[in-house]
């Protein structure tokens, strides 16, 4: 949305309430989130703008997601989960939020950024720091964590997958050639949904044992998770992908 130097308050109630449409959020204090989508290029200060509120929002988003992995992987080391954390608050993914909010679409820059035609994709990540910021000082930390789970779950189910198609196929494949001479196999148990979206169900069997199945939105997914749960089996853990998915 292009903006002009100068936006009067009916234009800025029109912008707020579509912001709070797409952010599931009604803001009491909507000077608040006026100030989170304000970039310095437009503010009469700096101090008008969304710094400040972006040096808050990225320590709140580190800690939602902290917690958030805490709570979902329980069987998971520091150094597992550290991984995870690092892409999904990085500015990379903070980016691709915005992207997905469609939020270059509302941000308030100055005529200098609007003349270069693409937002940059570090101004997206530093709003959606900001707009993290407005709704926690609006509602407190369980509105920003209401607005930011569904946003980050997709986003650690991705980091995790290409974790896993890192890791845990290729530790098993080697457990059970060093063990037995032979590699795992994985056979496909079930599926639904339609074929644009379909969710598969799979199992991995090493020697004669088979493990505990696993979903996941394509095969390779599920066959990574498949081997996660046989892993954990073999260690004597809790195998962690035995929830069927949303």
């Amino acid at each position: 949305m292009d903006k002009n130097s100068e936006i009067d308050s009916a234009g800025m109630e029109t912008i707020i309430g579509q912001c709070e449409k797409i952010f599931g959020y009604q803001f009491a204090n909507k000077e608040l989130l006026s100030t989170a989508i304000t970039h310095p290029s437009f503010a009469n200060t700096r101090l008008a703008s969304y710094e400040r509120m972006e040096f808050l929002g990225d320590s709140i988003l580190g800690f939602v997601v902290c917690d958030y992995l805490y709570a979902h992987f329980p069987d998971w080391l520091e150094g597992d989960l550290t991984k995870i954390k690092s892409v999904v608050v990085s500015r990379k993914t903070c980016a691709q939020i915005g992207n997905q909010l469609g939020l270059k679409e509302y941000l308030i820059v100055g005529k200098g950024l609007v003349s270069q035609g693409e937002v940059p994709k570090s101004l997206l990540a530093n709003a959606v720091e900001a707009i993290i910021a407005a709704i926690y000082l609006d509602g407190g930390m369980e509105s920003a964590k209401s607005f930011l789970i569904p946003l980050i779950k997709e986003q650690v189910d991705k980091a995790v997958a290409g974790r896993l198609s890192i890791n845990y196929k290729s530790e098993l494949q080697q457990y059970s050639q060093k063990r037995f001479g032979l590699p795992p196999i994985y056979e496909l148990v079930d599926h639904y949904g339609p074929d644009h979206d379909k969710s598969f169900q799979v199992r991995a069997t090493v020697s004669r044992k088979t493990f505990a199945p696993a979903w996941g939105k394509n095969k390779k997914e599920a066959e990574q998770r498949a081997a996660a749960n046989a892993l954990a089996d073999i260690e004597g853990k809790d195998p962690p992908f035995l929830e069927k998915l949303a």
